[in-house]
């Protein structure tokens, strides 16, 4: 279990760390490269073995992106994941986890496209290294702080977003990602506020709505007919307001909202996508993202047939 370093701890850290991971094709050299123009030093495609010994010495004077893939030397999911919770109970260090995400069609056409060739399947067609490659950063993705959907971006794009997230530029510095679970799963990692969905009207009783999830309209429609719901949505969104300005005069870069249900798939979806879209319409820069929901799409992608995918696609 990941041992939580308390923010004020991370906050007085000596080293502020980035990794920026994903699936090869998702855009992680350019948000490598859009970091070291933030003033970030950037180093792409090290060693995981080398990576503590960057925090060994005297305090760095200038924030650390590393670029980290399936190309990496000495590379595996496991390694690093155990690198991930080693430096996040590390009290020199506050780390942040970038995972870039793209959809899978989108990355085998973008192989297709240039015709190189997968890492992971150097001698087999893209969808093959796509597939596996994909299966193999699951649970790396589920430890990520920040997520960067890249399917519909630019290069351009792909600078702009970083840019936002993480550059010190005119407006609110703080960076806050609004994120779905099931308690049945256990809390996502890093988490700093969790609210407890459970209590709302469950779609799941609904054999209409049961296949559906949080973000379609019949499902919002049907939990906002619980009548708990309105005090309960704008007393949160009130707070959350108070708070969010609260932690950016204390100095913090991010903050991570957890909203949990039974499943992590209706209840707490739709309260999620609902407080994202009202705290982005304030001005705050919100990355939104739902574990059970991306399990689900990765379980469908490895077991569906290759030709349907392309099909699909």
């Amino acid at each position: 279990m990941d041992c939580a370093v308390p923010q004020e701890t991370q906050d007085k850290a000596d080293h502020q760390l980035v990794l920026v991971t994903g699936p090869s094709g998702a855009g992680r050299s350019t948000a490598v490269n859009a970091l070291e123009d933030l003033g970030y030093e950037a180093i792409d495609n090290i060693p995981l073995s080398l990576v503590p010994r960057l925090i060994e010495g005297k305090p760095s004077l200038q924030p650390i992106a590393l670029g980290l893939d399936v190309r990496n030397r000495d590379f595996a999911a496991a390694n690093l994941i155990e690198l991930i919770d080693t430096l996040t109970r590390n009290p020199k260090v506050n780390l942040r986890v970038l995972y870039l995400d793209c959809q899978p069609h989108v990355l085998i056409r973008r192989y297709s496209e240039t015709r190189r060739r997968h890492p992971l399947a150097p001698s087999d067609s893209p969808e093959e290294g796509v597939e596996r490659e994909i299966d193999l950063l699951a649970a790396v993705k589920a430890r990520a702080d920040d997520l960067i959907e890249t399917s519909d971006l630019t290069v351009h794009g792909l600078k702009a977003e970083v840019t936002r997230w993480f550059g010190t530029g005119q407006g609110p510095r703080l960076a806050v990602s609004v994120q779905s679970f099931s308690y049945k799963r256990g809390l996502p990692r890093g988490v700093d506020l969790v609210f407890d969905c459970r209590f709302l009207k469950n779609p799941h009783w609904d054999a209409a709505l049961r296949p559906l999830d949080g973000r379609d309209s019949a499902v919002v429609a049907h939990i906002k007919t619980d009548p708990r719901f309105p005090e309960f949505y704008q007393k949160l969104r009130d707070m959350l307001l108070f708070l969010l300005p609260a932690h950016l005069a204390e100095g913090r870069s991010h903050v991570s909202i957890g909203f949990g249900c039974s499943g992590g798939q209706h209840r707490s979806v739709a309260v999620a996508e609902m407080m994202a879209d009202a705290l982005a319409e304030t001005g705050w820069a919100v990355s939104k993202r739902h574990r059970e929901l991306e399990r689900q799409s990765v379980a469908v992608f490895k077991h569906e047939p290759l030709a349907d995918r392309n099909n699909g696609a």
